[in-house]
């Protein structure tokens, strides 16, 4: 039987050892600034209870502070990305954290809704250049562990939302707004961490490479153009169902609690301060196991596999809701970093826009998603809000239009 010789190298020299091994040194100085970029954006849902009360503000106006942080982010991360694939900007990352910086100090300040517009505007900005930059800096020192870099950078994300909220229920709670301003450590801290980042990123460049018109064809995937954008229109209607109903959660779940089981506020808080540790510690697995069984049966199973425990929620005791929302988190968060690396082999050679665009898709489709369920809330409360999220699990049924393109493992005898 006839065999197909396999080019050593397709598009670049073949790489050296050095150029495969996965730099953790870096990945877990990204994932730290992760945690501390993503702790001071969680401030802000964390603030809503008491934003509530001391601006008087309705449901409809806090899911509009969502859609301005969320929608800043969504609109330029895209941009972020398609530059940075072009012109690396290393040192933009500790930019990044400086736009957050002033945003959080703003928020310390703020004592109208529009000033807290323009600071959720502020911080949207800084999370914007920070995510797909960061995330091409993951690529970069992933060596041949691509799911495991994407997991170990987004897992300090995760790690950060789930302390905000605590954070908060302890400092800024019992102590009024103008204690935001002592988050403003973290932002100092995080831009000389990502100063050394930018440092080793700008002598790597190498590791990330540039494509010509040659190469890109050399790596393009063997799929039609049809399929290819039928699979990220699938991508996207799956991050559009992990992603409204993640924010059901982040924004509401404490009100949710109240209203429903009249717990206190700061015992709200708690109580999604546990589901967001489950989202950071679940986070971490869908990487790794998608380098070894696949990121399409990861899927599978972290999108629609979540759809029992959401349909049960709304009709669970109090006991049995923290039980089921840290079995929803550990589940739901291995999607997003499988959704991500999956399109990046997709379409190979747009790391920066890829990841920038779904990066930017997620936080839009959260900030509608806030303002959309903060109207609903208004109008026919937040108990049938919850009735109605629990379903959107259920599009995870559309990974069965996703192709497998991933290389089979081979079997030794």
């Amino acid at each position: 039987m006839e065999t197909t010789a396999v080019p050593e190298a397709i598009a670049v020299p073949t790489p050296s050892r050095k150029t495969e091994q996965t730099v953790f040194a870096v990945l877990w100085a990204i994932s730290f600034s992760h945690l501390l970029n993503d702790t001071i954006q969680a401030l802000i849902p964390s603030l809503y209870p008491l934003l509530k009360t001391t601006l008087n503000l309705n449901f409809t106006q806090l899911g509009l502070i969502t859609f301005t942080f969320q929608c800043t982010a969504s609109l330029l991360q895209p941009l972020v990305g398609f530059y940075t694939d072009r012109r690396s900007m290393p040192f933009s990352l500790s930019l990044g954290m400086g736009f957050t910086l002033i945003g959080l100090i703003a928020l310390s300040l703020a004592h109208s809704f529009p000033m807290i517009i323009l600071s959720a505007a502020m911080v949207g900005m800084g999370s914007a250049v920070f995510h797909p930059e960061a995330s091409r800096v993951a690529h970069m020192a992933a060596g041949t562990n691509r799911g495991l870099a994407q997991s170990l950078f987004q897992v300090g994300g995760n790690a950060g939302s789930s302390l905000g909220p605590l954070l908060a229920a302890l400092i800024i709670v019992p102590r009024g707004q103008g204690n935001v301003a002592w988050f403003s450590l973290a932002a100092c801290l995080g831009m000389a961490v990502l100063w050394q980042v930018g440092i080793w990123q700008s002598r790597n460049l190498h590791l990330i490479h540039r494509f010509s018109k040659k190469t890109s064809k050399q790596q393009a995937p063997a799929l039609p153009r049809a399929t290819v954008m039928l699979s990220l229109a699938v991508l996207v209607a799956l991050t559009f169902s992990k992603y409204v109903y993640l924010v059901s959660m982040t924004s509401y779940y404490t009100f949710y609690l109240m209203d429903r089981f009249h717990v206190s506020v700061q015992a709200s808080q708690l109580y999604l301060f546990l589901f967001l540790f489950a989202v950071a510690a679940g986070t971490i697995i869908g990487g790794p196991v998608g380098d070894r069984i696949g990121r399409k049966r990861v899927i599978w199973g972290s999108i629609l596999g979540v759809a029992p425990f959401s349909l049960w929620l709304p009709h669970a005791g109090l006991v049995t809701t923290a039980v089921l929302t840290v079995v929803i988190g550990l589940i739901l968060a291995s999607a997003f970093s499988a959704i991500l690396v999956y399109a990046q082999e997709l379409v190979p050679g747009k790391v920066g826009l890829i990841a920038g665009l779904f990066f930017g898709i997620a936080f839009g489709i959260a900030g509608i998603g806030s303002a959309v369920l903060g109207k609903m809330a208004d109008h026919i409360g937040i108990n049938a809000v919850y009735h109605a999220c629990a379903y959107l699990p259920l599009i995870g049924l559309l990974t069965v239009f996703l192709p497998d393109i991933e290389p089979k493992k081979k079997v030794i005898a």
